[in-house]
C-alpha cells in the first residue's frame, strides 16, 4: 500500500463532513478537479472506494465511515498541537472558521487588528452543526442555539427596518403603510439554510402585519441585500444594526418609521471546551470589547 499523504486525509475529512467535493474544496482551499482527484488517489492508494457519488449527493462507505472515525481525532490533535504554539506569540495567527447568519459588520475591525488571523466564513452552514462541520464558531440571531453551546451576545433586540437609497425614493413614491410595498421592487433574501423565503413583518402598537412583498431581485445573502439598496436597486427589510450607520450618513433612508418589527439579539456560540483556539480566544476578547462601542461606532 502506498504511503498515505496528511493532504490526502485532510481532504477526505473535509469532503466526509461536507458531504460535498465543492464545499470541501473551498474549505481546503484547493480547486474542485484537484480536490477529486485527490480522492481518487486516497482511494487507490488504499485500495477501497471511500465515497459513492451521484451527480446530486456524496455519501461514505462502510470503509469510508470506518476511516473517518479514526482519521479525524487524529486531525483534531494534530490542529491542538499547532494551536499551542500559538500562545507563545506576540500576534495570534491562525484560521477561524465561523458559520454566520448575515451579521458580518464586526468582522473587518477583527481584521484590522488582528492582520495574523485569516476568517472563513460561510453562510450556508449557519444552521448546521459547526462541531460536525469543524466550524470554531457560529453568528447566529436569536438564541436557537444548541444547549452545549457557549453562548455571547454580540449585540441586543433589534429593528428589522425598510430602507432605500436617496435616488431609488427620488424615482419612486415613499410608501407610507406595509402595503404600499407592492407598488416597488423589493429586494427579497432567501434564508441560505433551507432556501425558505419568510414574508416583511411589521407592527405599530397593536396591529401586527406581514407583506408578501415583490421584486426583480432575489438574493441569499443580507449583506449582498444591502449592497443592492445602497446602489438604488430597491427597498430592502435589513435588521438596523447593519443600516444604522448608512442612514446616520444620509446613504439610505428608513422608510415606514411608525411600522417595525423587533428581533432577537445577535448571538456568538461555540463549543464548550477546554483548549479553546487562540483565533477564537482573541475573536472573543474583540466581541467582548466591541460590544462596549457606542451604537453608531459599532454598526460602521
Amino acid at each position: 500500500m502506498a504511503r498515505i499523504q496528511l493532504t490526502e486525509l485532510t481532504a477526505f475529512v473535509a469532503v466526509a463532513e461536507h458531504r460535498s467535493f465543492t464545499k470541501a474544496a473551498a474549505q481546503v482551499g484547493i480547486a474542485l478537479p484537484t480536490m477529486s482527484q485527490t480522492i481518487r488517489s486516497l482511494e487507490e492508494g488504499l485500495g477501497v472506494r471511500l465515497f459513492n457519488r451521484t451527480t446530486r449527493s456524496v455519501a461514505l462507505t462502510e470503509a469510508g465511515d470506518r476511516l473517518l472515525a479514526e482519521v479525524q481525532p487524529i486531525l483534531e490533535g494534530i490542529d491542538h498541537a499547532v494551536e499551542s504554539v500559538n500562545s507563545f506569540r506576540d500576534k495570534p495567527i491562525g484560521t477561524l472558521r465561523l458559520a454566520v447568519e448575515g451579521f458580518t459588520p464586526l468582522i473587518q475591525p477583527f481584521l484590522a487588528q488582528y492582520p495574523g488571523v485569516r476568517v472563513e466564513m460561510s453562510i450556508d452552514d449557519a444552521h448546521g452543526d459547526i462541531i460536525r462541520a469543524r466550524f470554531d464558531a457560529g453568528i447566529r440571531l436569536g438564541q436557537r442555539i444548541e444547549r452545549d453551546m457557549t453562548i455571547l451576545r454580540i449585540a441586543d433586540d433589534f429593528r428589522v427596518l425598510t430602507v432605500a437609497s436617496p435616488d431609488y425614493l427620488a424615482s419612486h413614491r415613499r410608501p407610507s403603510l406595509p402595503t404600499d410595498l407592492h407598488g416597488h421592487d423589493c429586494v427579497r433574501c432567501r434564508a441560505p439554510w433551507d432556501g425558505s423565503m419568510h414574508p416583511w413583518g411589521y407592527a405599530k402598537g397593536a396591529q401586527h402585519s406581514e407583506i408578501t412583498v415583490d421584486g426583480s431581485l432575489i438574493v441569499n445573502d443580507i449583506d449582498l441585500v444591502l449592497r443592492i439598496v445602497l446602489d438604488g436597486g430597491g427597498v430592502g427589510h435589513i435588521p438596523e444594526p447593519i443600516v444604522a450607520s448608512h442612514i446616520a450618513q444620509g446613504r439610505l433612508v428608513s422608510v415606514l418609521e411608525d411600522w417595525s418589527i423587533t428581533k432577537p439579539g445577535i448571538f456568538l456560540y461555540h463549543p464548550s471546551r477546554r483548549q479553546t483556539p487562540m483565533p477564537l480566544q482573541v475573536f472573543i476578547r474583540f466581541v467582548e470589547t466591541w460590544r462596549k462601542l457606542p451604537p453608531r461606532s459599532a454598526a460602521a
